[in-house]
């Protein structure tokens, strides 16, 4: 196998595992609170990114390099990607169905794009536009899905996609940092950080009081430990090692991937029902995703 297509297939796999977040959270939602299951996955996934730094030889840099401005860079990342995205995704789906969910999280990369023209004032390339208009009406599709199976949910879809501003913030502060810290070093600060901020709202919960049947609970308890061990950090080992094989455009054109296996996983493991809403939201997001891929190619201004 070449060393390209085994990137592909590195990616690929890393991104199906990104999909399968959205079905795990929907356990999650239906057997823990929110803030116990998030501190669950941060405390599990902390120490393995601990241990791979070890591994690897990978070091945190030096505390006389971070100055105030990371510092603050770092903790609002800890809170809008680690804590925030996670709380709002699981208590989106407490509401919505996982389908739903999938279709508004693929449009994370135009999402990212659409908060560096609000808030950074870049300018908007035609393709970068259309990919906007594109994703929007995908999620407007859904979101006025009138559907009555019980499982659509416009409050929602709502915090799915304050989940998807969150992790568009996140990706646009990091490019805020002054100083240069490594994939792994950065994912275990982000870790650990989202584990320390998760952790009293945790035990305000006090989940050993909740009403949830044992059975639920269960399961939300292994899809916790799934969440953390398999997307969280199986999922960043495979995104790096494809990303590492092929040009940066390639790579993030395999998102694509993340709502695709959201819906299909949705519908094989937990039995829902995809509607044509559904697949009419998740063609935009997908036509706008290889839309992403023009930006930035010589004459695309």
């Amino acid at each position: 196998m070449s060393v390209r297509l085994l990137g592909y297939v590195y990616l690929a796999l890393a991104m199906i595992l990104v999909g399968s977040t959205v079905v795990a959270s929907k356990l999650i939602a239906s057997g823990l609170p929110v803030f116990t299951a998030t501190a669950l996955r941060f405390a599990i996934a902390f120490p393995c990114f601990l241990l791979m730094m070890r591994v690897t030889g990978t070091r945190l840099p030096g505390p006389g390099k971070y100055n105030k401005h990371d510092c603050i860079i770092l903790l609002l990342q800890a809170g809008a990607g680690s804590l925030g995205y996670t709380t709002l995704l699981i208590s989106g789906l407490h509401l919505t169905s996982a389908a739903d969910a999938g279709v508004i999280i693929g449009t994370l990369p135009i999402v990212s794009a659409a908060i560096a023209i609000v808030l950074l004032g870049e300018r908007p390339q035609r393709f970068l536009l259309l990919a906007v208009v594109l994703a929007g009406a995908g999620v407007l599709s859904i979101a006025f899905d009138g559907n009555a199976n019980g499982h659509h949910s416009l409050t929602g879809n709502a915090l799915i996609l304050c989940a998807v501003i969150c992790e568009g913030l996140f990706i646009l502060l990091n490019k805020r940092l002054k100083t240069a810290i490594p994939p792994l070093a950065l994912s275990t600060i982000m870790t650990g950080l989202g584990l320390a901020l998760s952790i009293i709202p945790a035990l305000f919960e006090m989940p050993w009081n909740t009403h949830i049947s044992s059975d639920a609970m269960m399961v939300a308890a292994w899809a916790t430990v799934y969440y953390a061990l398999v997307p969280t950090v199986a999922g960043f080992l495979l995104w790096y090692a494809g990303a590492a094989r092929v040009s940066g455009s390639e790579a993030a054109l395999f998102t694509a991937l993340a709502p695709v296996s959201a819906v299909m996983l949705a519908m094989v493991l937990l039995g829902e029902p995809v509607s044509r809403n559904q697949l009419i939201g998740i063609v935009c997001v997908l036509i706008a995703i290889g839309g992403m891929s023009l930006v930035g190619k010589p004459g695309n201004k």
